[in-house]
This record gives structure tokens, sequence and C-alpha cells, in this order.
């Protein structure tokens, strides 16, 4: 936010800064990002005030009927930011993070389905089962925290099997 007094709006706590941006009165919080977190999500307002407590339920109200107000420029704004983010993702290119966590998930999988079959081998032997499945449930939790790691949906959620299992 600059540094120059905001100006007021109408909206009571909606100020814009030097460059005509409009910002949640009191705090660094962009009209433009709080409308952005309600319509990626679909947060309510009563959502959108748990995720930032420092708002009250009156400033996000106010917030959002200054966005609905504006909506075309604002529109506009969140297109053109999601085009930068676009370009600035192809222009990077693929994340080596990203490679380095699939392959653990290759890994992970192999392991998983090796440890489902040892299971399925010994299935009166309930000291190799509890090892195995601790193992399974260890191997289960790393698979999902390397692909939220990577920005991708965790494929085993809690009391899921696998395919065999």
């Amino acid at each position: 936010m600059s540094s120059r007094a905001p100006t007021l709006t109408r909206y009571e706590h909606i100020e814009l800064d030097a460059d005509g941006v409009p910002y949640i009165a009191t705090t660094t919080m962009k009209v433009i990002e709080l409308a952005a977190a309600h319509l990626a999500h679909g947060w309510s307002s009563e959502e959108l005030h748990f995720q930032h407590p420092y708002l009250t339920l009156g400033q996000i109200h106010s917030g959002l009927a200054y966005y609905w107000d504006h909506k075309a420029e604002l529109d506009s704004d969140i297109a053109r930011r999601e085009e930068f983010a676009d370009r600035l993702r192809e222009e990077a290119g693929p994340s080596p993070l990203a490679a380095r966590l699939r392959a653990l998930d290759a890994r992970s999988v192999a392991a998983i389905a090796y440890l489902q079959a040892k299971i399925a081998r010994a299935p009166e032997d309930a000291e190799t089962i509890r090892r195995a499945d601790a193992e399974l449930d260890s191997l289960q939790r790393h698979l999902n925290a390397n692909r939220i790691a990577a920005g991708e949906t965790p494929l085993i959620t809690e009391g899921t099997e696998l395919a065999g299992g």
C-alpha cells in the first residue's frame, strides 16, 4: 500500500491507494485478493472470516460489495493476473522438485504393492501383517505428503484401500 493518505470511498471499509487500488481499510488486504479467494474456493463471508480472522465481517461484506459493484473491472484484473502467472509458470518450465516427488511416488507405489502382496501371502502371521501394515500406512502418508507438496491431489485418502489391498 502506498505511503500517501488513502482515498475514502462510499464503502465504509474500503480505501483506494495512490494508484486507485481498493484495499480493506486499515489492512494490507486488497479487495481483489478477497474476491479471488471468494471466487476460487466458493467461500462464504463466514468462511472468509475464518480464513482471514483479522478482517471483520463488516470489512468482508464491504469488500465483496465493492467487488460486485466493480465486477467487470476486477474480473479483468483477475484474468490479467492469471495470465501473468500462467506465463511465468510456462517460462519457468517443469519444477525439478515436482519431478523428484513424482519419482518418489513411483517408488512408493511399488513399495505399497510389495507390502500388500506380503500381507496377502501371510494372512495367518499377525506380526508380519502388523509390521507391514504400519509400514504401508507410513508409505501412504509419505506418498500423499509428496503429492500435496507438488501441488497435486493425494492418491490415497484415510481409510481407502489400494487395489488388491
